[in-house]
């Protein structure tokens, strides 16, 4: 499939199906509306709705969530089993049929028995994790958008410039995996469409612990961490509980500005994590030469991360909005990776949350 060369950015790379990053992910539930006014709260808005099933398109920069607005089909069928929940995500590529064809030859299973979810006939769709719809998408950038097709929502490009927050990328988008599965799907990632192992955690807190292994594709843009709990009980082992399987357990959302982005996020009402205090205390320890306003990341909960070698990020998480799904905000200073001390910060919160509620039982001796 030489057709399918690689963006320049990545020509160091084998890129064997054209993966050129996100274009969509796809969410579903018993209450869409509930779902469309929480992505109204972050900062999208309704530009679309497919004439033909009435999937609603919510843009922000160049991140867009199809949502169902009456779920049937799969998206009736994922909402019955999961809930509130992410049935699908899309990868932009050179050639879908092609790289639809060059997935299956090389393992992936067609997802050709559905109704073609939001796309309806005619769309590429493979089987995704825990049931889930992964389409392969090539109408995008110069050939035009995949959104064409649809009824346009009169006045939204103002409306998005009113409503608009400052995300703008979809940075990654995790999974979490029963255990003894996450070598499965970075697997399948992997002999699929030629992601790479960009780093591997192993996270305890005080009484449960996962593994992470964090894959990125060819092109560098699309990122997927996998996580695996260590134990009965952890965070990962309750996601699977509640949400009734695997599947995403989080998006990242890049910002340009995240402390601006918090706090008109905050002004919206929509809840964040909460962080150990100790963590703030300690970052002008951690990170000398940081150069950013401690004050005021404690007073967000915003972490921090990296080094001078490799450049900083600064993230934080929403509580759960989605059923156990929550979003992250990222904003990436030359760092590219997933911030392995924040990860043990975000670990630590939830599970002091579990522990609170008394998911998970801590010896007090």
């Amino acid at each position: 499939m030489d057709d399918l060369a690689p963006r320049a950015t990545a020509a160091a790379h084998e890129n064997p199906l054209g993966v050129d990053g996100f274009e969509f992910v796809e969410f579903t539930g018993p209450d869409p509306q509930a779902m469309i006014r929480q992505l109204e709260t972050l900062g999208f808005v309704q530009t679309h709705r497919n004439p033909a099933n009435g999937v609603v398109r919510m843009k922000q920069g160049d991140i867009s969530f199809l949502v169902h607005a009456e779920p049937k089909g799969h998206a009736g069928e994922f909402a019955r089993d999961h809930g509130p929940s992410a049935n699908g995500m899309a990868f932009r590529v050179a050639d879908a049929k092609a790289a639809y064809e060059g997935a299956v030859a090389r393992g992936a299973h067609s997802a050709e028995m559905h109704d073609g979810g939001a796309l309806g006939d005619g769309a590429y769709v493979l089987r995704g994790i825990g049931g889930s719809l992964l389409y392969l998408i090539d109408s995008y950038g110069e050939k035009g958008s995949l959104y064409d097709g649809w009824d346009e929502i009169e006045g939204w490009e103002e409306a998005e410039r009113r409503n608009n927050v400052g995300l703008h990328m979809l940075d990654h988008l995790t999974h979490n995996v029963r255990r003894g599965q996450m070598r499965t799907w970075s697997g399948f990632y992997g002999e699929v469409f030629a992601f790479e192992e960009q780093k591997y955690f192993d996270i305890k807190g005080k009484a449960t612990g996962l593994f992470s292994q964090a894959m990125i594709a060819p092109d560098r843009a699309i990122r997927i961490p996998l996580n695996e709990s260590q134990d009965e009980n952890s965070q990962i082992e309750e996601f699977l509980r509640r949400y009734n399987g695997e599947g995403i357990q989080h998006i990242a959302l890049a910002t340009d500005d995240i402390f601006e982005t918090v706090e008109t996020l905050k002004e919206r009402g929509v809840p964040f994590q909460d962080t150990i205090e100790t963590y703030f205390e300690l970052i002008d320890k951690r990170l000398p030469n940081h150069g950013h306003d401690v004050a005021r990341m404690r007073k967000n909960r915003i972490l921090i991360d990296g080094s001078d070698e490799d450049g900083l990020l600064l993230q934080i998480f929403t509580q759960d909005m989605f059923g156990p799904i929550f979003f992250e905000i990222i904003q990436r200073k030359g760092n590219q990776a997933f911030g392995e001390g924040n990860f043990q910060a975000l670990f630590d919160s939830i599970e002091l949350d579990q522990i609170r509620r008394g998911v998970i039982k801590v010896d007090a001796n």
